[in-house]
């Protein structure tokens, strides 16, 4: 399998402290232009949508989706829309998970929420239309790719956001609030809540690049190391930081009553736990030769992250 470069030159030769900088811009245009083509909605419903969508983010996983793409020997210009379809998904997840009767938050990325800006009735609406979206953006795969691959595309986003892993997770991350958990219980949240998705923007990204089905699966598995990893560190950092370093309150996972590896494992042992899946992920890349330097940048980032 191909293991071309994945930084473009301007990237490279930017300067920029933020080495994903000139991708994640390229993202955001295609995100707000796709959205303004096929999300048109009236009034205060549009405002909340591009709200809950383009309110600044990390982008993590729209940036695995083109950094798999290109991995997979793709131009990472050809996941775009599968980029898209996720983020829209994540946004999603994020306006009902936010509501009063998830998890009650007043701030999320360093804004308000979604309901907290427009009503409840208007935040509901917006996440049900981002995922309609989504579906349709994701469509737009057949601009490089053939049925087949579409296909394959829509039945794995269906599936990583559907009832058996991003809603369950949430169900049984709400379920979970305030009782005595294991370490089991807690991976069981954290992989339908927040590694299914992790695994589906890899194996979109490896179906946009064009790789073969075992490829597509290996990047979908090392995904859902990624994003167990992904949770545990943000466990941590929930415990540990406020509302200026993480654009939402910190403590809110205690003070709930949560599910997190902190309260059942503690810190130290969490640390290791989130280690060592990043070291499952990155082994699987290697036994594919997908470990690309934006792979392998994009891991880095993910170890060091503070917010």
């Amino acid at each position: 399998m191909s293991r071309a470069p994945v930084m473009a030159d301007t990237e490279l030769a930017s300067g920029s402290r933020d080495p994903f900088a000139a991708r994640r811009a390229a993202f955001e245009r295609y995100f707000a232009r796709a959205l303004d083509r096929r999300c048109r909605a009236p009034g205060a419903l549009g405002e909340a949508i591009r709200y809950a969508a383009l309110s600044p983010g990390k982008r993590i996983r729209p940036l695995f989706a083109l950094a798999s793409c290109e991995a997979a020997g793709g131009t990472w210009r050809k996941a775009l829309p599968a980029a898209a379809a996720l983020e829209a998904i994540h946004a999603f997840s994020l306006v009902h998970d936010d509501l009063p009767a998830m998890d009650d938050d007043d701030y999320r990325r360093g804004l308000l929420t979604t309901h907290k800006k427009f009503g409840e009735a208007t935040a509901i609406l917006a996440g049900d239309a981002l995922v309609a979206f989504a579906f349709q953006e994701l469509v737009e795969l057949r601009r490089f790719v053939n049925a087949s691959r579409v296909s394959d595309a829509v039945r794995r986003l269906a599936t990583a956001s559907g009832g058996e892993e991003l809603i369950a997770g949430q169900a049984l991350d709400i379920a979970a609030e305030g009782r005595e958990v294991e370490e089991e219980d807690v991976r069981e949240i954290h992989l339908r809540k927040t590694g299914a998705l992790f695994a589906c923007a890899m194996a979109l990204g490896g179906i946009a690049g064009g790789a073969r089905k075992d490829t597509v699966d290996a990047l979908e598995q090392s995904g859902r190391h990624l994003g167990l990893a992904f949770q545990i560190h943000d466990d941590l950092l929930n415990a540990g930081a406020g509302l200026a370093q993480l654009g939402k309150r910190g403590g809110t996972d205690a003070a709930r009553g949560k599910a997190t590896y902190p309260k059942v494992i503690g810190s130290q042992r969490s640390r290791l736990r989130a280690e060592a899946h990043l070291d499952l992920a990155r082994s699987i890349l290697e036994e594919y030769r997908l470990f690309s330097p934006g792979l392998q940048g994009l891991l880095g980032a993910m170890a060091a992250r503070e917010r």
